[in-house]
């Protein structure tokens, strides 16, 4: 859903499940869309979030599109 959310709003980056049930988020793209994601991403898996750590920095434009990791 992340993946779809994210493309959906033209970000581009990546999403991956980390082994100890935390998800790490990378995306770039308009602070407005970023923004957007997360306020969606908050909706959608409200019942699964209990802490986020967000850090906002300058975009690498290293992304293409917006892919999950493994």
């Amino acid at each position: 859903m992340a993946e779809r959310t994210a493309t959906s709003l033209n970000l581009t980056g990546w999403v991956k499940n980390i082994r100890d049930g935390r998800v790490e988020i990378v995306c770039e793209g308009s602070e407005a869309s970023l923004s957007e994601f997360l306020q969606k991403i908050d909706k959608i898996f409200s019942a699964y979030i209990s802490d986020k750590d967000i850090e906002w920095g300058n975009a690498t434009k290293e992304f293409d599109y917006f892919d999950i990791r493994f």
